[in-house]
């Protein structure tokens, strides 16, 4: 596709995503009015089209927690440190980025409070007063909220000081049922990303150095972005009795004992949205997956000041609209040259054109924003149904295309040679690994790229540690991430 003298004006600002990825990130979010910079350093205004995603994602994701037996509460954001400080490695997790009331107006607090940076401990300690019985179990709660952590490095969606999540709190009378628990949601997240998103994620367990601060196990859905790194999409934890015996949740069981609940945790955040701009985006600006785009067709007029035309625009707006298709029409007086760019740099998946030639053979000429080389003539009569066709075709094209882009993107490394020129070709690298924190270390040291998780499915492993060559025990994926 030839880009004329306006497209190039109207891209301009933005940085080529092959040259400088970092700065065309930061460019779209600002150029498709997904975000605003707040006046606190660190964070962010979310904009109404950026927030139209996120509330398209919570749609989706509410419905799948419901469907699975949760119910949404609402926890405060204030709490007392000693709440943090009960679990010991909850606390030195947390304490680097947790923010703290010490005052109110110009009186010192007698007891300092934290803002939330997550909410198992208050969560927990209403549990403490809930749960008395096995009948009040299990006990499956979701929470939609916002968080605060202090970053010392920020950048919109992808690590902000404050950002909006979900995160569930569950409480079972067994292991077995706790882990289940866990698994099933890890499952949620990446059947989510895969139908809605249009994101394959790899699925899998942990490091113990890299999982959450006081869980025994923590699983990870990780996203590869298009320059190679990755974006942990959501994560799941199991966390065994460590917090009830922190906070002495017991429960008569039917053997007439006293025991403690077993524990998960599971989250994913706003983070999302950035990981949909790195991974389907490209130097035309967003490129939306139809299920999660707030409009998902966009009607432009040609010549509308010529009879009929914007009748017969509304027309067709009205009819989408009736077979709930989000569709906007726009009416303004910017040239079609500029609407084209403009509603293509936010990630319109189908853009829907109409003038006075296509009213005389009633028809509709059609764009798809992950294929902007071919024009697609549909006649108005059934355009209804040739829409929500490409809109499940686009929605298609755009998994495979990810799943494609990724799946070439994984190596096999088994030395630190390897290692190194797998990462410096912007790829996954799949290693084979001893199990010692130190490796991983000594790899984040040299190459700036840590463990992701480990893979579900393990072959069997006869190659030795990727670092320091003794008996390697596990298969597990390195990536520079964000």
């Amino acid at each position: 596709m030839k880009i004329d003298k306006m497209q190039k004006t109207f891209v301009k600002e933005v940085a080529d995503p092959k040259e400088d990825f970092a700065q065309w990130y930061t460019d779209i979010v600002k150029k498709a009015e997904l975000v605003d910079y707040g006046p606190v350093k660190g964070t962010m205004v979310i904009r109404p089209y950026g927030y139209a995603i996120w509330e398209l994602i919570q749609s989706e994701l509410d419905m799948r927690f419901k469907v699975t037996g949760h119910k949404n509460a609402y926890f405060p954001m204030f709490f007392p440190l000693k709440y943090l400080q009960r679990e010991a490695n909850h606390i030195e997790g947390f304490a680097p980025e947790v923010a703290l009331i010490t005052h109110i107006g110009n009186t010192e607090l007698a007891e300092k409070l934290v803002v939330r940076p997550t909410s198992e401990t208050i969560i927990c300690d209403m549990y403490s007063k809930w749960i008395k019985s096995y009948r009040d179990l299990p006990l499956l709660i979701n929470q939609w909220a916002n968080v605060v952590r202090w970053e010392k490095t920020t950048r919109p969606f992808l690590r902000t000081s404050e950002f909006l999540w979900q995160e569930g709190h569950t409480a079972h009378a067994t292991e077995q049922e706790a882990r289940r628990e866990t698994l099933a949601m890890l499952s949620i997240y990446e059947e989510f990303c895969k139908s809605i998103l249009a994101i394959p994620v790899l699925s899998g367990k942990k490091t113990e150095k890299e999982k959450f601060a006081g869980a025994i196990d923590t699983y990870s859905i990780e996203a590869m972005m298009q320059d190679g790194k990755s974006l942990q999409a959501g994560t799941s934890h199991y966390l065994g009795e460590r917090f009830a015996k922190a906070f002495d949740i017991k429960f008569l069981d039917k053997d007439s004992k006293h025991k403690f609940v077993f524990q998960t945790s599971w989250g994913v955040s706003t983070r999302l949205i950035g990981a949909l701009i790195m991974a389907h985006g490209d130097s035309r600006g967003l490129s939306l997956p139809p299920k999660v785009a707030p409009i998902q067709v966009v009607i432009i007029t040609i010549a509308q000041h010529k009879p009929g035309v914007i009748q017969a625009a509304q027309a067709l707006h009205d009819k989408l609209d009736d077979a709930g298709i989000r569709v906007h029409l726009d009416e303004s007086d910017q040239s079609p040259g500029f609407k084209f760019n403009q509603w293509e740099m936010k990630g319109v998946p189908l853009r829907v054109e109409i003038g006075p030639k296509d009213l005389e053979c009633q028809q509709a000429t059609i764009v798809r924003r992950d294929d902007l080389e071919n024009k697609i003539i549909k006649k108005l009569s059934d355009i209804d149904k040739s829409v929500q066709s490409l809109l499940n075709e686009i929605q298609t094209n755009m998994l495979n295309k990810a799943q494609c882009f990724r799946d070439e993107h994984i190596k096999r490394a088994n030395s630190m040679q390897e290692l190194e020129c797998v990462l410096n070709q912007n790829c996954f690298a799949l290693c084979v690994w001893c199990g010692d924190h130190q490796c991983e270390d000594k790899i984040k040291q040299q190459y700036s790229a840590t463990s992701r998780n480990m893979p579900f499915e393990q072959k069997t492993v006869t190659q030795p540690c990727v670092c320091c060559g003794k008996k390697g025990t596990i298969l597990v994926y390195f990536a520079k991430a964000y």
